[in-house]
């Protein structure tokens, strides 16, 4: 039987956004666990002081784990602005691409970093071998996220439950190590990514305010959407004459 009541759930539930007020209304939310961002929704939130946004909302979220992104292309520059950020509160985490954009494998920093005890969000993990690879580089004393793009498999035409599976097991051999379901498309997924064993899925704050539709009833729900797509005709004045 599936889980509907999300306070029923085990996965851990994150918010991804870069809006400051929608991150301090859902820290509100007892299901919301943390949060995630990057400079892509950092940029269409219209942020232009990359420290300083950061430094506000952790003067305000202290509790929660949140992951800034590194944004440098440079392995050098890349470490040196993983190591500042991770300064800047003791529940960041920060977030490490899998690879720079010339492919470069990020691994020798993640190694690096790691050892340090600085926590990462190893991020933009499409494949299992990225995968096995990255944990072979990790402290195992050190906390560590790895975000693993399952909308992004699925819109690629593979089987994103099959691969998350197999990430959840990969990992199961260091308990300081979580799977996390990014790139989140829809409620239903927090179902899929509780089934593969995922410890957490970061889902968009506009997804989460759908959260209440979880375990609707569907004959209530049909007539909901009678409802509205007959509100709107009526108040476009549609005629056919």
């Amino acid at each position: 039987m599936v889980k509907l009541k999300i306070k029923d759930f085990n996965i851990k539930i994150f918010a991804d956004g870069a809006d400051a007020q929608g991150i301090y209304d859902l820290n509100k939310k007892d299901y919301v666990k943390g949060f995630t961002t990057n400079p892509s929704l950092m940029r269409k939130a219209g942020i232009k002081n990359y420290k300083a946004f950061a430094l506000e909302v952790l003067n305000k979220i202290k509790n929660k784990p949140i992951s800034f992104e590194i944004f440098a292309d440079n392995l050098d520059e890349m470490q040196n602005q993983a190591e500042e950020i991770s300064k800047w509160g003791e529940n960041v985490y920060v977030k490490i691409p899998v690879t720079n954009t010339k492919k470069i494998s990020t691994n020798e920093i993640i190694q690096n970093l790691s050892s340090k005890g600085i926590k990462l969000n190893i991020t933009a993990i499409f494949t299992n071998e990225q995968l096995k690879e990255t944990l072979k580089n990790i402290n195992k004393n050190t906390p560590t996220i790895l975000s693993v793009f399952a909308g992004r498999i699925a819109d690629a035409g593979y089987d994103a439950e099959k691969i998350l599976k197999e990430s959840v097991n990969l990992a199961k051999g260091n308990s300081n190590c979580e799977i996390l379901w990014a790139s989140t498309r829809e409620i239903y997924n927090i179902i899929q990514a509780e089934h593969c064993g995922c410890h957490i899925i970061t889902v968009p704050n506009g997804i989460l305010n759908k959260i209440e539709n979880l375990g609707k009833d569907l004959n209530q729900f049909s007539l909901e959407t009678v409802i509205d797509f007959y509100r709107d005709a009526k108040e476009a004045k549609f005629e056919i004459s």
